[in-house]
């Protein structure tokens, strides 16, 4: 392994150690706004969760709205979601 490929993760991890709380999730986010996959998004706020299944697909955030956005398919249909960034979980699935 080069030196340049031992310390191009050490230089992200002290990049973003520099960063605040906020401007962490914002990288985050954008992260999950430009890559393609399987993700499963769960919206959670009180007693109320509901969770759909992005197969091959994109999560988009809107940091300024505050919203995700993404297509679905629920009982074999396609369908656009929104949910507030606050109360929603992404998570990659194997």
């Amino acid at each position: 392994m080069s030196a340049l490929t031992r310390c191009v993760p050490l230089l992200c991890v002290l990049a973003l150690a520099g960063c605040s709380g906020d401007q962490q999730n914002k990288i985050s986010r954008v992260g999950v706004s430009w890559l393609d996959g399987d993700y499963r998004v769960t919206y959670a706020f009180g007693e109320h969760v509901k969770s759909w299944e992005v197969i091959d697909g994109k999560v988009t955030s809107d940091s300024q709205k505050g919203y995700y956005y993404f297509w679905a398919t629920v009982d074999g249909k396609k369908v656009y979601v929104q949910t507030p960034i606050g109360h929603t979980y992404v998570e990659e699935m194997p």
